[in-house]
């Protein structure tokens, strides 16, 4: 990143005020990402679909809308990269499938109305896996290409880590949002459950998919996020209420000093690696006071395979399409949930969503304690593996709770790949969360200097 132009390591917030002003416009930022892109896409390859006529296009209107003195967005000029399983119009949204290969969609998704609503610019498609699921992408991680970006928004968090866009969208079932953001070394938000709506997204299982964001920081990824929550007639996980300040919340100084709850999340023992347990540790040791652990009850065992129950019987259902149309040309990760999928019974997935309500429950237990939950976002750093993209066992749990989560780069290995730090919220509770990670993240680095 030594020699990258100093446009694109601005904070986002800082950015998007330029923009407006006009000290930077749109056409010059965009290029400026364009030129990024040229250099380093060969490596990385995040980007499923890019034409770069029609990204300089939608700055040039933006830049005379400007000028003109009309109004303008809140994210005025901003590039976003939309993962490939969200509608655009006009542009191929191929969703990570050769049997979708040539779809383009006549109607963007209400997310993608919404971002051009709020004047940002839609850069491209960015890779998904097969079908936001787990097999491996083509997308390579900027910090090693000999390591996975993770998945299921592989190139969404590759591409704002290589300082490609600023922002990116993505969609997160188990931790497809967390765990890539993790591993490459950005902010990604899971809001609440329901908080952004999913019309115009491929659809894996209603009752956990969730829309979020990529961020290089915090009030970024709050700032891209406020734009996109709001409710939608056309997905019942939404809910008419007011659109809470995420921005002006992060931002702002909590009243007292927050307090964290540090939790193992199921198998921690088991799955963590050494320098993830070393780094928590150190951690909560600087915390001090401000954190305490917090075991979860036994029921929260049982919490990932629930998970998994619900994902696969509604994949078989939702995915019954492609495994009709064209079975030969899914990949065994796709074709084993499906079956899997098939043979769930009816009462043991009602039963397992049933769960949810029992969860949150107990962590209202906890919540009453601390302003966030303090746990990792991933069990390491990236492994050094194209054949996987990684696990997403730290994710689940708080997707399937349908709490608000967001992934800090706060750590690094030994072997120099970034690690994030997850911190989990109540639901609904995101704006007081996006503050919490604020003040963590300044606190953090203010005990590192000192």
């Amino acid at each position: 990143m030594s020699n990258i132009n100093p446009l694109l390591t601005l904070e986002v917030v800082e950015l998007r005020d330029r923009l407006a002003s006009g000290a930077v416009r749109a056409v010059e930022y965009v290029e400026a990402c364009l030129a990024r892109i040229a250099e380093i896409e060969p490596q990385v390859q995040a980007w499923a679909w890019l034409d770069s006529d029609h990204a300089i296009a939608q700055a040039r209107a933006l830049d005379a809308r400007r000028q003109s003195g009309a109004p303008i967005g809140p994210l005025h000029g901003l590039p976003v990269g939309l993962k490939d399983v969200i509608d655009t119009a006009k542009i191929p949204t191929e969703n990570g499938t050769v049997l979708d290969k040539g779809r383009v969609p006549e109607e963007d998704a209400v997310l993608v109305s919404r971002l051009k609503a709020a004047g940002a610019i839609i850069m491209g498609k960015t890779v998904s896996t097969e079908l936001a699921f787990m097999h491996p992408s083509k997308t390579r991680n900027p910090h090693n290409p000999d390591h996975t970006p993770g998945g299921s928004s592989a190139g969404s968090a590759a591409a704002v880590a290589a300082a490609m866009v600023p922002l990116a969208v993505g969609t997160q079932t188990g931790g497809s949002v967390i765990r890539p953001a993790s591993f490459c070394g950005v902010v990604g938000f899971k809001p609440t459950f329901g908080a952004i709506a999913r019309t115009g997204v491929l659809s894996q299982s209603p009752s956990l998919d969730t829309i979020g964001v990529f961020a290089n920081s915090i009030t970024g990824a709050a700032m891209v996020a406020e734009s996109l929550f709001g409710y939608d007639a056309g997905d019942p996980a939404t809910e008419p209420s007011p659109t809470p300040r995420l921005v002006d919340v992060a931002k702002s100084d909590p009243l007292v000093t927050p307090m964290f709850a540090f939790v193992r999340p199921p198998q921690f023992d088991e799955v963590a690696d050494k320098e993830t347990i070393m780094a928590f540790r150190e951690i909560t040791e600087m915390l001090g006071d401000q954190c305490f652990e917090a075991p979860l009850p036994k029921a929260f065992e049982d919490a990932n395979a629930l998970r998994a129950r619900i994902n696969f019987a509604e994949m078989a259902k939702d995915y019954y399409g492609y495994e009709k149309r064209g079975r030969d040309h899914l990949s065994p990760e796709i074709l084993e949930a499906i079956d899997k999928g098939n043979d769930v019974k009816a009462r043991d997935y009602l039963a397992a969503l049933d769960w949810r309500k029992v969860l949150n429950a107990g962590l209202d237990e906890v919540f009453n304690r601390c302003d966030a939950i303090i746990t990792p976002a991933a069990t390491g750093p990236a492994p050094a593996n194209h054949q996987t993209t990684g696990n997403p066992i730290f994710n689940g749990l708080w997707t399937f709770c349908g709490t608000p989560a967001v992934t800090i780069p706060l750590l690094w290995s030994e072997g120099g790949m970034p690690m994030g730090v997850q911190l989990v919220g109540r639901i609904g509770d995101d704006a007081r969360l996006m503050r919490t990670a604020n003040w963590l993240k300044s606190h953090l680095s203010s005990q590192e200097n000192a």
